[in-house]
């Protein structure tokens, strides 16, 4: 591999997870003979659009730098699915009180992680898996008083497509690209990276270090309490275990797409290629009628493939 070809796919370490999502979905068009492959791919692209919303929040989390994680996801994506779905109970007039109060829980989710965080002095990684649990609990809780469904137009906005694009995807492309130059360009961004290279750096520039910290996990709750109740508008409904996969996928989107673990560094369009290519090889694996256990291995092979790809393209160039 030249010298050029090995800087550009340096500085772009996102590409591997796309060429690893077309191959997939090249593979699985194969398989089922040409048969719903642009169906197959706005399915793909749906769902990896639930992935991509927790995906950023937790992106900028770990952009923050070493250590730091948000494991609060599957929780508040539950309580305020619920809690959304619920005050709407199937009625468009409920609509606005149920998007202010579940996105209320993402911020209530954030503050309090962060008063975990730096108040109490939790570790990210404990702090955030601890307050997972109390809001999976209140779901808990919750979920026996209520069987609502969601409200029609937000049903309809979830379920749209767009010259067969989903419409959610198109909505939160365009949210993409605004964060990929909000972390160049504003000052919160530039923060987050900063912090992330060098904490004492930072505090010796005069950034804003704890305030920066509050708004990574405030940020993360808010997507992640805006991911529950559009998934639970898609779904028709909120489920206690509508979560459980994101606890792990969300770190995995942020990782495949080329941010790194070690902070200081996000890719947000690598988000994109990650979360398809996750989704892609789930269809791909049902439709080879592979087993659940079986499917889970083949998923790890092929992310541990698309990380080693990335890993020796930085050694090589």
């Amino acid at each position: 591999m030249s010298s050029g070809i090995r800087a550009w796919l340096d500085a772009r370490p996102w590409i591997w997870s796309f060429g690893a999502a077309l191959i997939v979905w090249l593979v699985t068009t194969f398989v089922v003979q040409g048969r719903g492959m642009l169906a197959t791919l706005a399915v793909a692209l749906q769902f990896a659009t639930f992935y991509v919303i927790v995906g950023i929040g937790q992106m900028f989390a770990i952009a923050a730098g070493p250590g730091n994680i948000d494991l609060s996801i599957p929780g508040v994506m539950t309580f305020a699915g619920y809690i959304a779905i619920g005050l709407m109970n199937g009625s468009n007039y409920g609509l606005p009180a149920g998007l202010a109060a579940g996105i209320g829980v993402g911020i209530v989710a954030g503050v309090f992680n962060v008063l975990l965080i730096q108040g109490l002095r939790i570790p990210p990684m404990i702090g955030t898996l601890a307050s997972g649990f109390v809001f999976q609990s209140m779901a808990i809780a919750y979920s026996s008083t209520t069987n609502a469904p969601p409200a029609p137009l937000l049903v309809s906005f979830s379920a749209a497509r767009l010259l067969g694009v989903p419409l959610i995807a198109l909505v939160f492309i365009i949210f993409t690209v605004f964060v990929a130059v909000g972390l160049r360009r504003s000052m919160f961004g530039r923060a987050v990276l900063a912090v992330g290279q060098s904490l004492r750096a930072a505090r010796l520039a005069g950034l804003a270090v704890r305030r920066t910290f509050a708004l990574v996990y405030l940020l993360s709750a808010i997507l992640a309490a805006i991911a529950g109740i559009l998934l639970a508008a898609y779904s028709g409904g909120a489920a206690l275990d509508m979560g459980a996969d994101y606890l792990l996928m969300s770190i995995a989107v942020v990782v495949l797409g080329g941010t790194s673990i070690a902070g200081g560094q996000a890719s947000p369009a690598g988000l994109w290629g990650a979360a398809t290519l996750l989704d892609l090889v789930v269809t791909m694996l049902n439709v080879m009628r592979v087993g659940a256990g079986v499917r889970y291995v083949v998923t790890g092979l092929i992310i541990i493939a698309v990380l080693a790809l990335a890993k020796g393209s930085d050694e090589t160039a």
